[in-house]
């Protein structure tokens, strides 16, 4: 085995997949099906969410901005 730990970054806009906002189920569950397959190998796995970009067009929603334009 290489590594016995990894950090994986998943940015909000990976999370997003076909949509214009938001989280997509069927994206994470490919992406939790993945990182299972990882650690059934042994490796330990640590996950950071992004979400700026929900944030932000959140609070640009909330100014009168289209959403996909606040990100």
């Amino acid at each position: 085995m290489k590594y016995k730990r990894i950090l994986l970054k998943l940015s909000g806009e990976a999370l997003m997949g076909n949509r214009q906002y938001g989280i997509d189920p069927q994206r994470l569950a490919e992406y939790a099906n993945d990182i299972k397959t990882v650690t059934d190998t042994g490796v330990e796995v640590a996950i950071v969410i992004g979400g700026g970009n929900i944030f932000r067009g959140l609070a640009g929603a909330s100014n009168g901005m289209d959403r996909v334009q606040g990100d």
